[in-house]
């Protein structure tokens, strides 16, 4: 699934390294320097004019004087089903209750690579959106333009802003996640919802196979997969059986390589490393799975999805945002017991793959600007994220919202699972150019599982990887 793209509850300081950037210098108070004794003259001194302290005046406020009223924002966001749908009654519900009169009107504009292919020739234009969700690294190449507002002097507003105490009810991680280095710590976005990669398992299978929990290791993982292929489930609702189905995805090898202790992206020197010691590992023990016959690539869109209601597939991983759509495949297909858990890794604890895209802010006039943040505001406020969270099953982006949902973690012991997992929370990275490298990466996942060598595909595809991210960075103004 390409739902994608770039440290959380205070548990979330594993965050990815834009976080960095918004983190002060510690500060410290010199020492007093010592100084030679002087014997004071015999005469009465003259007394030392003492310099008066005069207070710095506050920043200006330069959203001060902007007025918002009255004008008509458009939002494009790509929410289907029921996601649109408490979407849109959060559209309404802003627009009759805003002092300004500002209307929003949200309109459903495709996939987020729809939206993003939508947007590349329409930035610094009459005809671009007031809203639009993005992915850190969609939002880093539109800034290429410098095609978005900077948002810092808008949050931090006294008249309209988000007071300090609301901007730390932000999980840490999240609230960093769309600070960009690259941009001079330009603030791109605000992020209304995040999601995880999680393994889904088929539970009354597993105690089938004689397994009391679901795997936590890849040695395990591999067992358990290609005992399932050759062991139907009883329930199952169609021939064969198979125990994972990979699904050639970016957003896939960035999870496999963070469950093998490594990572895709070198932060300091600023260049992708899909050819580490990790990557490899990871990359050689999926071709395994398939040459062990106990795996298979996913062939069609939520193919696992389907395959995996009707009882003919053990393993497969995918978004957390996938929850509902699972309860739903299984419930209508074999009706069997399931729920998530971290992907099997090499490492001490789980590391996981948290992502989600934001909401940025087009550069159009200050008062489309101001007006579209007005309603950003409202759209991360803490009463709103509860409902949003609640429907479209997501992650809460506020702290205080997870308080509030103690019973629906009750009703849906999956989603608490996973939630519980944000402490091991890793991110992919927000650079620009990561929409045409992850196309690179499918493509060589694809060939890799196809039967290729796994170490010269991927010291290719991190060269192409690479002279893409150079191509996009030197376009920074």
């Amino acid at each position: 699934m390409r739902n994608k793209f770039f440290a959380i509850i205070a548990i979330l300081l594993v965050a990815a390294f834009v976080m960095a950037a918004c983190v002060p210098a510690a500060t410290t108070t010199p020492e007093p320097v010592a100084t030679e004794e002087v014997q004071p003259p015999a005469a009465e001194p003259t007394k030392a004019e003492v310099p008066v302290a005069t207070e710095v005046p506050a920043p200006a406020d330069e959203w001060a004087d902007v007025d918002p009223s009255g004008q008509q924002i458009l939002f494009w966001h790509q929410h289907t089903k029921d996601r649109e749908a408490a979407l849109l009654e959060i559209v309404d519900e802003f627009n009759t209750t805003n002092e300004w009169g500002i209307t929003v009107t949200a309109e459903y504009q495709g996939s987020y690579g729809d939206i993003f292919t939508k947007m590349l020739p329409i930035l610094n234009t009459p005809d671009v959106p007031d809203l639009v969700v993005a992915y850190q690294n969609q939002a880093a190449t539109y800034q290429l333009t410098e095609g978005l507002l900077d948002l810092n002097s808008l949050v931090n507003s006294p008249k309209w802003g988000i007071s300090e105490e609301d901007q730390m009810d932000f999980f840490p991680g999240f609230w960093a996640q769309d600070v960009f280095p690259n941009f001079d710590n330009a603030r791109l976005a605000l992020p209304p919802n995040r999601s995880m990669e999680v393994m889904y398992y088929n539970s009354d299978w597993l105690k089938e196979l004689g397994y009391d929990a679901p795997p936590t290791t890849p040695e395990e993982f591999k067992e358990m997969s290609c005992k399932a292929s050759t062991t139907p489930f009883s329930k199952a609702t169609v021939e064969g059986s198979i125990g994972y189905e990979l699904s050639v995805d970016a957003s896939r090898f960035a999870s496999w390589t963070f469950a093998f202790g490594g990572d895709v992206y070198d932060y300091e020197g600023n260049a992708f490393t899909y050819n580490s010691d990790a990557g490899v590992a990871a990359m050689t023990f999926l071709k395994d799975l398939f040459d062990s016959g106990c795996a298979r690539q996913v062939t069609e869109a939520y193919g696992d999805q389907t395959d995996f209601g009707n009882g003919s597939l053990l393993f497969t991983v995918g978004s957390s945002s996938g929850l509902p759509f699972y309860a739903q495949a299984a419930s209508e297909g074999a009706n069997f017991a399931w729920s998530v858990a971290a992907i099997p890794h090499t490492t001490a604890e789980p590391v996981m793959n948290v992502y989600g895209a934001s909401v940025s802010v087009p550069k159009t006039t200050p008062e489309r600007e101001l007006a579209a943040f007005l309603f950003l505001k409202y759209y991360t406020s803490a009463d709103v994220q509860a409902k949003w969270a609640k429907v479209s099953q997501y992650f809460p982006v506020r702290a205080s919202v997870a308080d509030k949902m103690a019973d629906y973690f009750a009703t849906d012991p999956a989603y608490k699972t996973a939630f519980d997992m944000l402490a091991y929370s890793h991110f992919e990275p927000p650079v620009p150019g990561y929409d045409f490298v992850r196309d690179e990466i499918e493509a060589t996942m694809a060939a890799i599982v196809d039967g290729g060598d796994v170490v010269s595909l991927l010291d290719a595809v991190n060269i192409k990887a690479n002279e893409i991210l150079a191509d996009q960075l030197a376009q920074i103004k």
